[in-house]
């Protein structure tokens, strides 16, 4: 089982770095596990409609050049479903035995997704209501993606 996580942006901490290092060594017993950061685009302070919907439209090419090919794509939308832990696990075993070998994952940079790329998602995941800065997310999915190998392999 192969998982990407297509990230927008690149982590400059070290701290950050560590965690996504600890969570990918983690997750190495149960699939492949890597991460693919694009660039992010400048986005000065005040932005219009139009020049967003630009940057995002430049995002999401980057993003869509670097998803792997036949994967089984999940974006992470503010809008989309919001299981729990469980629920979680159950359809990452779903997607897993309907035969997928690979399913990425996305997050968006600082202003989000484009929602063309949203709408062309096999999935929308939300995972929380509340809203955290992108580089924090990526450890917050590799811990999740982490808790659902060990729930489904009955582990505690």
């Amino acid at each position: 089982m192969q998982i990407q996580i297509v990230c927008v942006g690149n982590l400059k901490e070290k701290y950050l770095k560590d965690a996504v290092s600890e969570y990918v060594k983690r997750l190495s017993r149960f699939c492949r596990v890597t991460i693919t950061e694009v660039a992010e685009e400048k986005v000065p302070e005040t932005l219009s409609e139009a020049e967003k919907e630009q940057v995002l439209k430049k995002e999401a090419e980057r993003i869509r050049n670097a998803l792997l090919k036949n994967t089984f794509t999940v974006v992470l939308d503010l809008k989309g479903e919001k299981p729990d832990s469980i629920q979680f696990s159950r359809l990452l075993s779903l997607w897993m035995l309907k035969g997928r070998s690979s399913i990425s994952f996305v997050i968006g940079g600082s202003i989000g997704l484009d929602r063309k790329l949203v709408r062309e998602a096999d999935y929308n995941l939300c995972l929380s209501n509340l809203t955290f800065p992108h580089q924090l997310t990526r450890i917050i999915l590799l811990e999740q993606i982490y808790r659902c190998f060990k729930i489904i392999n009955n582990e505690p």
